[in-house]
């Protein structure tokens, strides 16, 4: 405690500066996601003052970030489309996922897997980073330029058909689960119609608002929708969205002392506040303490997360790498060490209470951890500190934050979605070494994985791009790597290259003698010549000596490779002789009773000169 308190002044100022930061951006990822501003300013003060108090990094500041935001809002949209576009039914099940990656980041600190985040391959994190940042960008045009298809009239109507046959479709599938599975039978379909008939158009419409948002939403929806929404600017929201990134990028020229964000917004909202002008505002922010939402448990059903326990998971581990990497930039600013494995408990800790509480997900924010260093902040209480900031600001300021424009918040978002972009890997892309083959087309692996995941992430799923870039990225490491050993692991004669002690073979043992090398790890990419030996061995040889001196290794292929080829051997009476077998290839032969059933013991020598006694005292009579 008395070290928590060692640094009040320092940690006063990092901890308000870096709050004055989260602010805005908080508002923003909280409008990016789908679950409105107040979701994002929950996420940061629960996360940002629980992250702090019990993480393993004492200047780090945590909130909700870009990545997690992005694999949010995916999550968000997916169940709110399950749900019927019926955000209040959803929402129950969208928190009961953030807590369940919450928990399963607890569950991955107190396992000890912190250490072996660093083990994911840049290019996977490089094109998922560069594609979060083309996603914010692209799903922000919308707003950015005041298009919201649930308010274009004649795009809405065109859905109004479509209704029917959802609101029939709905019906039936409530039906069926009322059923548990039993067979539906006329009456269920009479029902789902009477049900269909009694809609009025009111109900109608806001369907089709529905239809029309679900369309428009992630990438393909914008861009689906783009050319009509350029026929259909508001110029109004347009000026406040430029005004916004003209300010932030234009007043860091200026001074560095004062978030340029932070002038932005203020600027920005006053103009449009003051000047009464006609625009779009965010939601309302709710005023008073943040209450926890108690459907969580009291309406958990297994089966409604079943499907996005695998987002759960991605959402963990994102966050994970995502504030283990922050926790290294503190601790190259600060000189100090951070605990991973804590780091992942804190923050796994503030992301499910954050839940509970109706906030998004977040991770270790690096510029705001920056900023908190640089202002002076030095111990777990400027993470805290930041946290009852932003918690005051909304007890105090809510009603007047809920007037905030929405094209500000664009503004904001868009400048975010250019700086998340991975420019180094990006720059990177024209040097790296071409060192795979597709057809006549030569490329870099590295760059292969990148694209995959920028594209997949980009146009279809972040969280299946980013398992697919990781089984991408192994099958090329595994393959490069079984190319580069397979060429050590060779299988060579007597008469080629003989090793040292074997110049001294008796003349008259050349021919009934056959001896196979190996060097290197006998495993997946080096049994293909291996199996070989059979082809190799001259008709008059009467023993195989396998040289195993430099066989430090084997794994489960080259072990049931070693099966086979023994196997093969011994149905022609050759003698098999092991010399120099090494302790783990020892073990791994008599797991499956190669030794000693093909091989005894006996015929396993340490040294050639003792193999080479034991076969003049031993060998076939001619």
């Amino acid at each position: 405690m008395k070290k928590l308190f060692s640094n009040i002044k320092g940690d006063a100022f990092g901890g308000i500066t870096a709050g004055i930061i989260a602010l805005p951006l908080a508002l923003a990822f909280g409008v990016s996601s789908g679950l409105g501003p107040a979701a994002g300013l929950y996420g940061a003060i629960f996360i940002s003052f629980f992250a702090a108090l019990f993480g393993g990094t004492n200047t780090q500041i945590s909130g909700p970030t870009a990545p997690m935001t992005a694999v949010s809002m995916v999550v968000i949209a997916s169940i709110i489309a399950t749900n019927n576009g019926d955000i209040n039914k959803a929402l129950p099940i969208i928190l009961t996922v953030f807590l369940f990656a919450g928990l399963l980041q607890v569950g991955l600190g107190l396992l000890g897997l912190g250490k072996y985040i660093k083990y994911i391959p840049y290019p996977v994190v490089s094109g998922f980073m560069t594609a979060i940042g083309v996603i914010i960008l692209v799903t922000q045009i919308l707003p950015s330029i005041g298009y919201y298809s649930k308010a274009d009239v004649d795009y809405v109507d065109k859905f109004k058909p479509q209704v029917e046959q959802v609101v029939f479709n709905r019906h039936i599938n409530e039906i069926k689960n009322k059923k548990s599975g039993e067979a539906l039978n006329l009456q269920d379909y009479n029902k789902a119609v009477l049900k269909v008939n009694t809609i009025n158009d009111l109900e109608i419409l806001d369907e089709a608002k529905t239809l029309a948002a679900r369309e428009t939403s992630g990438v393909w929806g914008t861009l689906k929708i783009l050319p009509r929404a350029l026929q259909n600017i508001n110029w109004l929201e347009l000026m406040l969205a430029m005004g916004t990134i003209i300010i932030i990028y234009g007043f860091k020229r200026i001074t560095k002392a004062i978030p340029s964000t932070l002038v932005a917004l203020i600027v920005m909202s006053a103009i449009a506040i003051l000047c009464k002008l006609d625009y779009k505002h965010i939601a309302e922010i709710p005023s008073g303490l943040p209450i926890p939402n108690l459907e969580i448990f009291t309406g958990f059903q297994l089966n409604n997360i079943t499907p996005y326990i695998f987002t759960a998971l991605t959402l963990a581990l994102l966050g994970a790498i995502d504030s283990l990497l922050t926790s290294v930039v503190a601790d190259n600013m600060t000189k100090t060490k951070h605990k991973p494995n804590k780091e992942l408990v804190g923050q796994g800790i503030g992301n499910s209470i954050a839940s509970i509480f109706g906030g998004i997900p977040g991770a270790g924010a690096t510029i705001r951890t920056v900023i908190n260093i640089s202002s002076g902040g030095k111990t777990k209480l400027s993470g805290m500190i930041a946290s009852l900031l932003l918690l005051t600001i909304l007890l105090g300021l809510g009603p007047i934050a809920s007037k905030i424009p929405a094209a500000v918040l664009s503004g904001i978002l868009i400048t975010v979605g250019i700086g998340v972009m991975d420019y180094k890997g990006l720059k990177a892309i024209p040097s790296l070494p071409k060192d795979i083959s597709i057809g006549p087309l030569k490329l870099s692996s590295e760059v292969l994985i990148m694209i995959v995941v920028l594209l997949l992430s980009t146009f279809w799923n972040l969280v299946y791009a980013v398992g697919i870039g990781l089984v991408l990225a192994s099958l090329i490491f595994m393959k490069k790597a079984g190319d580069y050993l397979g060429k050590k692991s060779t299988v060579t004669q007597l008469e080629e290259e003989p090793w040292d002690d074997e110049t001294n073979l008796p003349s008259n043992l050349n021919d009934k003698i056959f001896i196979k090398h190996i060097n290197g790890p006998l495993f997946f990419g080096s049994t293909g010549d291996f199996l070989q030996l059979k082809s190799q061995l001259p008709k008059t040889a009467e023993t195989v000596i396998l040289r195993l001196d430099r066989m430090e290794y084997m794994d489960q292929s080259g072990l049931y490779a070693m099966e086979d080829m023994l196997y093969d051997l011994t149905e022609n009476e050759e003698l098999i002789l092991f010399v120099g077998l090494q302790q783990q290839p020892k073990y791994m032969m008599e797991r499956i009773d190669i030794i000693p059933d093909l091989v005894p013991e006996k015929q396993i020598f340490d040294t050639f000169n003792g193999c080479l006694e034991w076969i003049k005292l031993n060998r076939k009579s001619n």
